[in-house]
């Protein structure tokens, strides 16, 4: 699968997965919360793995080809 980004990162922040996604914050909580968008902690701050943002961009794909 392609990177997400044009950049090597392996961990983005959710601004930067906001912008990926082109999703508001409240969106990208709401999938984190529903499961449907994996995370990381270091510390305090919530990190998305690039596999994370590509899983869900393939789910996504899914269920926009289920009947």
């Amino acid at each position: 699968m392609t990177e997400p980004g044009s950049d090597d990162r392996r961990l983005y922040r959710v601004t930067d997965a906001m912008r990926l996604l082109s999703l508001s914050r409240s969106v990208i909580y709401e999938q984190i919360r529903a499961g449907r968008l994996r995370t990381v902690r270091q510390g305090r701050t919530r990190l998305i793995p690039a596999a994370a943002i590509d899983a869900y961009i393939s789910l996504l794909e899914q269920e926009a080809k289920a009947p």
